[in-house]
């Protein structure tokens, strides 16, 4: 489906109040759209927040294994310095830099797919998995929602929370981001408002527990939006917590550095349920690939970031959250 195809479709069901999941690449260049009989047929499985399509699974085998083998420091290196000459040069001042990691597990994919524990899980024809923290936008009585989520911290550091909100760097990251999204909304939106800021959520893992910092932005949407869903979401992407600012010269800057298509890394997925929105940012997201699983993670490169602090950052990330 092209991308014109994809608008076009939404907005014919928006406008019918009819439901549909919807997934589009960071790229843009290969969205999906499915009713939701539609997706049961093309091994499609979801969760939004309470809306799924199906049942939960116990597994009684083994504990959970991850083996993660990272990308050499020397190889983040070289990427993170190119990132670092053009925030040095003005290019962008705010830019999400990630990296595949492959991985081994006791687990298939369709079996980490039930076991993590998250508001938005995906799984797409035995190709990919997300188990997302990250909401994208949520529509809900004609105002448009989005909570960029910046900063991450091993929730078991004395005083955690505190290092963490009180950090300087991830403060400002934190807020460059916050004034992204607020313009982003303005796009589609209006009467923007910040309505929680910097609040913190934790998330238990195989690995470690985690505490992330988000905020809470939202805009007022004219009466009968649903008439031009299509247009909505496309507007607002990629999204700028995973790509950065300013966004359109700091996507080149990505394609530079990682060398690699994201796809749909990073890019988004949701559901309308005939009256409202959900959705969810691609991100705690495993692939199959030529070279196996790979967990794909990363994060935000700003001027006083430290190039091994961030390098854990991406590491820490690669996990799988249970109960």
């Amino acid at each position: 489906m092209i991308l014109q195809e994809f608008i076009e479709k939404a907005n014919f069901y928006g406008v019918r109040h009819t439901p549909f999941l919807f997934l589009i690449d960071f790229e843009l260049n290969k969205p999906f759209l499915y009713t939701f009989n539609e997706a049961a047929k093309h091994t499609v499985l979801y969760q939004v927040i309470h809306i799924k399509n199906y049942k939960e699974k116990v597994f009684t085998n083994e504990r959970p294994k991850l083996d993660i083998f990272p990308i050499g420091y020397k190889e983040y290196l070289k990427a993170f310095n190119l990132v670092m000459k053009n925030i040095l040069a003005g290019n962008t001042y705010l830019l999400n830099l990630t990296f595949p990691t492959t991985i081994k597990t006791n687990y298939s994919l369709l079996e980490l797919f039930y076991l993590a524990q998250a508001p938005y899980k995906f799984y797409f024809k035995d190709q990919f998995i997300v188990f997302s923290p990250e909401c994208f936008v949520k529509i809900q009585d004609d105002f448009i929602f989005s909570y960029p989520m910046k900063g991450t911290i091993d929730a078991d550091l004395p005083n955690a929370a505190k290092l963490i909100l009180e950090n300087k760097k991830e403060e400002w990251e934190h807020n460059t981001i916050v004034d992204l999204i607020r313009n982003d909304l303005a796009i589609v939106s209006k009467n923007i408002t910040v309505t929680r800021f910097r609040f913190i959520t934790e998330i238990h893992t195989n690995r470690k527990n985690l505490l992330q910092v988000s905020s809470e932005i939202r805009g007022e949407l004219p009466t009968k939006w649903q008439n031009n869903i299509g247009e909505i979401l496309v507007k607002l992407l990629p999204a700028g917590s995973i790509s950065g600012a300013p966004k359109q010269k700091t996507v080149e800057i990505i394609k530079q550095a990682e060398k690699i298509s994201r796809e749909y890394f990073t890019g988004i997925f949701g559901v309308f349920d005939g009256k409202n929105i959900d959705s969810a940012v691609n991100i705690r997201f495993i692939e199959k690939t030529q070279k196996g699983l790979q967990f794909r993670s990363g994060g935000g490169i700003t001027s006083n970031s430290n190039p091994i602090h961030e390098y854990t950052e991406m590491i820490n990330k690669v996990y799988v959250p249970i109960s």
